[in-house]
């Protein structure tokens, strides 16, 4: 049963390969309200044009050339769109690549294989705000920017005692440890924690990871 339009996911595919185009269309279209392809030719400096892409619009980018080539196609689409969610499929996915796509502020990662099954929901979450990442490269790209985040300046917008809770969410910790780590209560840190994620936008502790960690790298 298909989604009333005004819940369903929009959805734009970047990709130089038809039966790619085809095999997403096949997938994302029962559960998108418009899904649009637009071919990639094969450039070290693919040109992407500027996109009237709705807020909320989920960019599947077929990651199949060289990464300096991918990095500068996923740039491409990134400035080419209002509010950009990007999801990335590759045929591997190893923490290089990864972490070059999440300093981009790419919100999804899959592998061809995975997308199969997990392109419907991993649209959805993006659409939703959210993120897509495999757990153990989201850890590894947390600890590798650790030190870079605790040095970086505090989000603007953010009052003192929610720049001193998010310090320690950071370091992955715990509302229990961070309550005691800033002698508060427990009820205090989650009020500053709800109110972290509505500032970011997001629902989940994760994302709200992500979103900071991807500012503190750009």
């Amino acid at each position: 049963m298909l989604l009333p339009s005004k819940e369903r996911t929009q959805a734009i595919v970047f990709s130089p390969h038809p039966l790619v185009i085809d095999g997403l269309r096949a997938k994302l279209s029962p559960t998108t309200l418009a899904l649009r392809a637009v071919p990639v030719r094969y450039s070290l400096t693919p040109h992407v044009e500027p996109l009237e892409a709705p807020p909320g619009c989920v960019c599947v980018v077929d990651a199949c050339f060289p990464q300096v080539v991918t990095e500068a196609l996923v740039a491409a689409v990134q400035s080419s769109c209002l509010e950009p969610r990007t999801l990335v499929l590759a045929d591997e996915i190893p923490e290089r690549f990864a972490f070059a796509m999440l300093r981009l502020r790419v919100k999804g990662l899959l592998t061809y294989a995975q997308a199969d099954a997990q392109i419907c929901q991993a649209a959805e979450a993006l659409a939703e705000g959210g993120s897509w990442l495999p757990r153990g490269l989201l850890g590894a790209f947390l600890d590798s920017l650790l030190g870079a985040a605790n040095e970086a300046r505090s989000p603007a917008g953010l009052s003192r005692r929610e720049q001193e809770v998010l310090a320690p969410l950071l370091q992955k910790l715990s509302n229990k440890e961070i309550a005691v780590k800033l002698n508060i209560s427990e009820r205090t840190v989650k009020f500053h924690v709800s109110n972290l994620l509505a500032k970011f936008s997001v629902q989940r502790r994760a994302d709200l990871l992500v979103q900071s960690l991807q500012r503190s790298a750009s």
